[in-house]
C-alpha cells in the first residue's frame, strides 16, 4: 500500500472526527439557544461527512482497501461562545495541513490522479478557513455586546438554498 493510500485512508478518520467534532459545537450551541450557530455547525457535520466518504469511494473506485476507525470523543464543553469556533478554524486549519500533505505524497509517488483528485479538496478548505476566519471574527466581536448580532450575521450570510457543487468527487451513498 502507497504512502498516499495510507494517509488517504487516515483521513477518513480526520474527516469523521470534524464531523462529530462540528456535532459537538452544534449541541453547545443548541443549549445556549442560538439557533443559527447551532445550525451552521449541524450543517458543517454534514459537510465533512460527505468528505469521508468522498475519500472512501476514492478508495472504493481504485481499488484500495477503504478503513472506516472509530474516532477519539470530540470536546463538548467550552467556556464561552467563541472558544468553539476558535476550536473549528483551528480544526480547518490542521485539515488544510493534512490534504496537502496528502496533495504531495500523490506527487511525490508520481499519483496524477491521487494529486489531482486532491485538488477539489486543497480549494474547498481555502474557503472553509476563510469562512470560519469570518466567523471567529464576527462571534468575538459580538461576544462582547450581543451574540445575536452573530446570529444575525449567520442568517443574512448562510446559502438556505445552497446549490451543488457540480465539481464536487462522488460520495460513497451519496451525498446528505
Amino acid at each position: 500500500m502507497t504512502t498516499f493510500i495510507e494517509l488517504l485512508n487516515a483521513q477518513v478518520a480526520n474527516e469523521f472526527a470534524a464531523s462529530q467534532q462540528y456535532v459537538a459545537i452544534a449541541v453547545y450551541y443548541d443549549g445556549e439557544t442560538l439557533p443559527q450557530l447551532a445550525a451552521h455547525f449541524y450543517r458543517q457535520a454534514v459537510e465533512e461527512r460527505n468528505h469521508a466518504m468522498m475519500l472512501v469511494q476514492y478508495l472504493i473506485d481504485a481499488g484500495e482497501p477503504a478503513a472506516i476507525p472509530g474516532v477519539a470523543a470530540p470536546k463538548t464543553s467550552f467556556g464561552d461562545a467563541i472558544e468553539p469556533v476558535a476550536l473549528a478554524l483551528a480544526q480547518e486549519r490542521r485539515v488544510t495541513e493534512q490534504i496537502s500533505a496528502l496533495a504531495a505524497a500523490a506527487r511525490a509517488e508520481g499519483d496524477l490522479v491521487g494529486e489531482q483528485y486532491m485538488a477539489w479538496f486543497l480549494k474547498e478548505q481555502l474557503e472553509e478557513m476563510s469562512s470560519m476566519s469570518a466567523l471567529l471574527k464576527t462571534v468575538e466581536r459580538a461576544s462582547s455586546s450581543n451574540l445575536l448580532l452573530a446570529e444575525d450575521y449567520l442568517a443574512r450570510t448562510s446559502a438556505t438554498g445552497e446549490v451543488e457543487d457540480t465539481s464536487a468527487p462522488a460520495a460513497a451513498g451519496g451525498v446528505l
